[in-house]
């Protein structure tokens, strides 16, 4: 949770390959998952926010690279309330079929 703006945003490029200047916010956790940073291009410049937890909040982050992923609405919505990204007894999105 050292780096700043100019530190995320070049790891956003050069270790993900993803443009931090498009319309995404970039979430970043720490070791203990009790705190997070926020990046995001307003299109004038950066904007980040820190977040640290209290009363022993944990998020339920993704454990390596290999779990980066893209988020729903509702799926960063259930990560920042603590919970998992994947909820069981959620009504799911389905996809369009044909009748």
């Amino acid at each position: 949770m050292r780096k700043g703006i100019d530190g995320l945003a070049a790891l956003i490029q050069d270790s993900f390959e993803l443009n931090p200047y498009g319309d995404s916010i970039f979430l970043f956790a720490g070791w203990s998952k009790d705190r997070y940073k926020c990046l995001y291009f307003d299109g004038d410049g950066f904007a980040m926010l820190y977040k640290r937890l209290d009363n022993n909040g944990k998020l339920q982050w993704p454990k390596d690279e290999k779990e980066v992923r893209n988020l729903s609405q509702q799926e960063l919505r259930w990560l920042l309330e603590g919970l998992a990204i994947q909820q069981p007894k959620a009504i799911h999105p389905s996809s369009k079929g044909v009748f």
